[in-house]
């Protein structure tokens, strides 16, 4: 089934987005530096901008840089003058993704920061509100990462957590993975948190099965 949701993909990218020469280099280098290959696929990059689209928003908050795939996709969706502010925890990622940033185009409008995307989210004191947020980092510190969203959004900003499903792993109760642990924490705060409103979707391609949160901020 797996090569079906595959080729599915590939039927969807070959219609709907065509080559991307930026893009395409992009996962190039990034396999070149040894970055692992978890970024979004093309279908999922062009939904997240067009989610950033139709939200109007013209400062975009990135936790979970990686090699910048991305990056690229949602500061393309940033009007003149928009900005991109995205946290990454190794230097040797945020190095790729700069690479990555300036082949494409739009370094000029985003801003990479290195370091624990928490202590990077407690330091913008003064940097709010941003318009969308896309949280795709560690998954023990989702619910962390969205309450830090919250703060820093405005009512009506548009949040997007990846990989919320894990092929199912989140109906395990029992699960020692800390990343299972983590995002049932994330479906436990939003459950109870009366500052947004949330649904999750689950998904299937070249990146397996899996899903995302999509919230708004009230």
């Amino acid at each position: 089934m797996s090569g079906g949701w595959q080729a599915v993909d590939e039927y969807i990218a070959g219609k709907l987005l065509g080559d991307d020469e930026a893009l395409a280099a992009t996962l190039a280098n990034n396999e070149a530096h040894g970055l692992p290959p978890i970024d979004v696929s093309a279908a999922q990059g062009k939904m997240l901008f067009l989610l950033a689209q139709i939200a109007g928003a013209t400062r975009i908050l990135e936790v979970g840089t990686l090699g910048g795939y991305s990056t690229i996709w949602l500061a393309r969706a940033l009007p003149e003058g928009g900005e991109l502010v995205t946290l990454e925890l190794e230097p040797h990622h945020a190095a790729v993704a700069r690479e990555n940033l300036d082949r494409a185009g739009v370094s000029s409008k985003v801003d990479v920061r290195v370091g624990p995307a928490a202590d990077s989210l407690a330091a913008m004191v003064d940097e709010a509100p941003f318009d969308f947020v896309f949280i795709d980092a560690d998954k023990q510190s989702n619910a962390l990462y969205v309450d830090e969203a919250i703060r820093l959004g405005r009512c009506g900003t548009t949040i997007v957590v990846d990989n919320v499903v894990r092929e199912g792993g989140v109906l395990d109760v029992d699960s020692d993975d800390e990343r299972i642990i983590g995002t049932r924490a994330l479906f436990d705060m939003l459950s109870a948190d009366t500052r947004l409103d949330a649904t999750a979707v689950q998904t299937v391609g070249a990146k397996k099965w899996d899903g995302f949160v999509l919230a708004r901020v009230l």
